[in-house]
């Protein structure tokens, strides 16, 4: 149940069966798909020499008959249009056509009337139509993410698109997994409940036929959950490695880019970090900034030693032993400066926005109460002038989130002196922040402090004291996960969906967060599946957020809500 290797299967599938030189044509979301679980010298090794987005082959007019093309496209109408195109006027010697997800019948005929050359060889439907981003965690990629905060009746069209696009990613997750799940959602979510009814149809009614596997005694769950329920993850910053790569500086697909970051060499100015590919990130991804600071150090040491044994080359024999060595040795090169260069970034950006000092407040608001102790330590950040505007905004959104109903008075003198301080950002935004995910609109204990376990939890844990201040936030879906560990998720709260009923504790679950996940999020998914808990998580959502992400989705929406008169 590891989505890295199935789709890593299905490419492999689609390229080692072809023989010859290939040229591999993807679209704009394909080439995400394929990128973060396989690497260009994988492709070379399968005689792969040219990788070509769909739309640009129009452009070429030169014939390449002596390759054979292979297609990974989605089904969309604008990619049948373009292989209806293609196949018009071929130049390629053969095609091989391979979808990620169901083709309808009236695509599959249009393929066949297009194909009057005769050059098709094949059309196939392997279902690898999300980025497998970590083995346990993958995203959609969606552009229009805003929208999930929207009421139905704002952009109706676009709200739509988005819901197909997610239950096309979750059918073929399961579709990958060879499994059909009983469906649960969040109750006060509505977009959480259209998806997953949606996605019911598809999987027992739609397609029952090709949802249909071999029975288990406890069928997997699917849940589909709000990132409303829980706005206080995207908003903090991050103090373990891939999170807070994220946070910081920013992953697409698994890529880092590091132009902005001052001198970088030209060959490490955008650099992968993906588990499978690192083993030095792979150990590291989840540890916190304390503990890789001295891992890298230990790597340097490590690669001197081995660079001081390659200056002592005396002998033919020694020469020859560098030589293979050399590609391993270059690779570790590249590791090793590609590590050290993202690390001396973080602490410079640490540094400079004083995140020490505002990540204190951030936990402290997230986790532990005090009321008057949080006011003035936001208040004293806000007129602290080493502090950037964005993290005065997400200050002030926490501790909204945490004390809307106790504090009114004081909210409004933090609005104030946020409108006073960061002409940019209004306090119009933190309402518009409560009004989508505010105390009324939480199914979650997002704070511990409603149901009698989670406080003498919360008080276990001030008793022991906390081994890390700036790590002590655990995510809302740290407690879901717990609590379909334990059997205890609520039919109320999490109803499912027609009349499939889970019989017993379920051993494998997925997860969906409309609105998109956390690395933070990724992180507790992959600690639990390690601990053996008899439960297999996967965590998936609509994309990967950072803090920038979440405010630029919150600003978008707002725009579209205000110009729609009372919509939100």
């Amino acid at each position: 149940m590891v989505l890295v290797s199935a789709v890593r299967d299905y490419i492999n599938r689609m390229l080692q069966d072809i023989s010859g030189m290939k040229v591999l044509i993807l679209d704009s979301q394909t080439v995400s798909i394929v990128s973060v679980v396989y690497s260009q010298s994988e492709l070379l090794q399968k005689e792969v020499f040219l990788v070509e987005l769909v739309d640009s082959i129009p452009l070429s007019k030169e014939s390449m008959s002596h390759l054979k093309a292979v297609y990974f496209l989605r089904p969309t109408p604008d990619n049948i249009k373009q292989m209806r195109l293609q196949l018009g006027s071929p130049r390629f010697g053969e095609y091989h056509l391979f979808f990620s997800n169901i083709l309808e019948d009236t695509q599959i005929h249009t393929l066949a009337d297009s194909d009057e050359h005769e050059v098709v060889h094949q059309v196939q439907e392997f279902y690898a139509d999300f980025v497998a981003s970590d083995p346990y965690h993958f995203t959609l990629n969606i552009p229009i993410n805003h929208i999930y905060m929207l009421p139905a009746v704002a952009d109706p069209s676009n709200l739509q698109k988005f819901c197909d696009r997610v239950v096309d990613g979750i059918g073929a997750v399961f579709l990958a997994l060879k499994r059909r799940p009983v469906i649960r959602y969040q109750r006060t979510s509505d977009i959480a409940k259209r998806i997953a009814q949606e996605a019911a149809k598809l999987m027992y009614q739609k397609e029952s036929g090709l949802f249909d596997f071999r029975r288990m005694d406890v069928s997997p769950l699917l849940l589909i959950v709000d990132r409303r329920d829980d706005p206080v993850t995207p908003l903090l910053n991050q103090w373990t490695y891939q999170a807070m790569v994220h946070e910081l500086i920013g992953i697409q697909d698994n890529k880092v880019d590091l132009r902005n970051t001052g001198k970088v060499p030209k060959d490490q100015q955008e650099v992968v970090l993906s588990s499978e590919q690192d083993a030095f990130f792979k150990d590291n991804m989840y540890e916190n900034f304390g503990d890789i600071g001295m891992n890298i150090k230990k790597m340097v040491d490590d690669f001197q030693q081995i660079a001081k044994s390659n200056q002592n080359i005396q002998t033919v024999e020694d020469m020859a032993k560098f030589v293979d060595n050399y590609p391993e040795y270059r690779k570790m090169h590249g590791n090793v400066s590609k590590h050290v260069m993202m690390v001396t970034e973080m602490s410079k950006i640490v540094e400079e926005r004083k995140l020490m000092l505002v990540s204190e407040t951030e936990q402290e608001l997230a986790c532990s109460g005090g009321l008057a102790a949080a006011f003035e330590a936001v208040t004293n950040l806000l007129n602290n002038e080493s502090v950037s505007d964005i993290d005065r905004l997400r200050l002030v959104m926490l501790y909204a989130l945490r004390y809307e109903k106790e504090s009114p008075v004081q909210l409004m003198q933090l609005f104030n002196k946020l409108a006073s301080k960061s002409a940019k950002y209004k306090p119009g935004l933190v309402q518009f922040l409560l009004k989508q995910a505010g105390v009324d609109k939480r199914t979650g204990d997002l704070y511990g402090n409603r149901d009698l376990l989670n406080i003498a939890r919360n008080m276990a844990r001030g008793l022991k004291g906390v081994e890390n201040v700036y790590t002590q936030h655990q995510p809302l879906l740290f407690q879901t996960m717990e609590s379909i560990t334990k059997g205890r998720l609520r039919d109320m709260d999490y109803p499912f969906v027609g009349n499939h009923f889970q019989q017993g504790r379920p051993q494998e679950v997925v997860i969906f967060v409309v609105g998109g996940t956390t690395y933070e999020e990724s992180r507790a998914v992959a600690l639990l599946n390690a601990s053996n808990s008899g439960v297999r998580f996967i965590v998936g959502g609509s994309v990967i957020l950072n803090s920038k992400r979440f405010l630029k989705d919150l600003e978008e929406a707002q725009k579209i809500a205000r110009s729609g008169t009372n919509m939100v």
